[in-house]
């Protein structure tokens, strides 16, 4: 592997919880989302030597995301109204903006999330991965949607707490 592969691969391992949270914020389906993940690292792997260094490796690579994004929707041309160009610029500019802290909590969030064990995982894969409200997912397990929501907003609490137990650890701000 040359220096420049090397060096992008490095920067890209750093930027992607980033580009993942922009890619997530605007593509809804899971498995679209990590084809359009895939595609985003191939791009910036095989542009890396158009990348500017004096500007931010981050804010590159979520514009990189911003046109595979686009390049999915006109070849699937569908889902394309859920948010027109101006949003999507809108969002990219937020991301491009989000402080070192915050792409360090998305790590932790991942490093939380493998943490949890049997209901609990079962519970945050069907809310978050599948997609199922908590009505559907009552139907599934057996438990009352009331519960469900309970278990699922007790989870979101856990995880929260572990976030921000790793960024005391880690001298990030919450």
């Amino acid at each position: 592997m040359d220096n420049q592969t090397r060096q992008a691969a490095r920067l890209w391992t750093l930027a992607q919880p980033a580009v993942s949270a922009f890619v997530l914020s605007v593509v809804r389906d899971f498995s679209v989302r990590d084809d359009v993940l895939q595609e985003t690292a191939v791009a910036v792997i095989e542009s890396f030597e158009r990348y500017d260094t004096s500007r931010p490796f981050v804010s590159w690579a979520i514009g990189i995301a911003q046109n595979q994004i686009r390049l999915y929707w006109r070849r699937e041309k569908r889902d394309h109204l859920i948010f027109d160009d101006d949003v999507v610029d809108l969002m990219a500019g937020s991301f491009k903006t989000s402080l070192p802290e915050e792409t360090a909590s998305l790590g932790f969030l991942r490093d939380c999330l493998n943490q949890l064990e049997g209901r609990a995982r079962e519970l945050i894969e069907m809310r978050y991965t599948r997609d199922l409200k908590p009505a559907s997912i009552s139907e599934l397990i057996g438990m009352s949607a009331n519960s469900v929501a309970k278990a699922l907003q007790r989870l979101r609490d856990q995880l929260r707490d572990c976030i921000e137990r790793k960024n005391s650890s880690e001298g990030c701000a919450p």
